[in-house]
């Protein structure tokens, strides 16, 4: 199934996390969300460290974050029919943070911050609370959890 969708995942950090459960659950992303067929998608698991680096270069923000998504085509214009979408980078290590706080496994943060990382590639905001309630609704029905309106 996920030779549709080439997905390539770079691991930096040690993480124990099933890199097969990661791709399907990207996979699972771009099928939902009705994709193009063989659009690439790159996603990397670093560290804070690096994550802030790219947060300050590209956000103006010098602190680590938890997700950040690199869209190949900026702008509102769809990505291209066979084209790379984008690059969804994820800090292992703030991801550990909030799965501790929000009492769930890395493995369950790690997959949501995925699908949110991909919802931004796809155009998704949630800088109005209606953005935010329709993307965490995208979310919630990909990653298979309940959802209340």
């Amino acid at each position: 199934m996920s030779s549709r969708y080439p997905v390539a995942l770079q691991v930096e950090v040690r993480t124990g996390l099933d890199r097969s459960r990661l791709r399907r659950t990207a996979v699972e992303a771009l099928r939902s969300e009705r994709v193009a067929a063989a659009t690439e998608l790159s996603i990397v698991l670093t560290d804070d460290r690096a994550i802030r680096r790219l947060n300050r270069t590209y956000r103006g923000k010098n602190s680590p974050t938890d997700v950040l998504s690199f869209a190949q085509t900026e702008g509102h214009e769809m990505p291209s029919q066979r084209g790379h979408l984008g690059d969804v980078i994820i800090s292992v290590e703030t991801a550990r943070r909030q799965a501790q706080e929000s009492r769930i496994s890395l493995s369950d943060e790690v997959s949501h911050l995925l699908v949110h990382g991909i919802l931004h590639l796809l155009g998704y905001d949630h800088e109005r609370a209606s953005d935010a309630r329709a993307m965490k609704g995208r979310e919630d029905t990909i990653l298979g959890r309940p959802h209340h309106h």
